[in-house]
């Protein structure tokens, strides 16, 4: 997901500090969602072995319904993001999306 690890003493108030045996052992800092949905884009894309926006119609819906329950549409610009990737516009997501609600 493109988190970064730290020590301790560095970490924000945003970040995740793990003990171990009672002792501050690291702080990790997850990025920010947005940049949370462009690892998730290129993962998948590594999963299909080509570009998402070269896969068939049902590929696409799959994707979306993973994205949707991974909570990818609750960032701003989300929809507009997933369709570039897979692209199509955004009308089309929405359509996936809808599609996937009605099920």
């Amino acid at each position: 997901m493109g988190g970064a690890m730290l020590p301790p003493g560095e970490a924000g108030p945003d970040d995740v500090v793990l003990a171990w045996a009672g002792a501050d052992a690291i702080a990790v800092r997850l990025p920010q969602l947005a940049d949370s949905l462009d690892h998730i884009l290129a993962a998948l894309e590594r999963r299909h072995g080509k570009s998402l926006a070269d896969l068939d119609r049902k590929t696409k819906q799959e994707i979306v319904r993973v994205l949707e329950a991974r909570g990818a549409f609750s960032v701003r610009h989300g929809v507009e993001t997933v369709a570039t990737a897979l692209g199509v516009s955004r009308f089309t997501v929405y359509n996936y999306l809808n599609r996937e609600r009605e099920t």
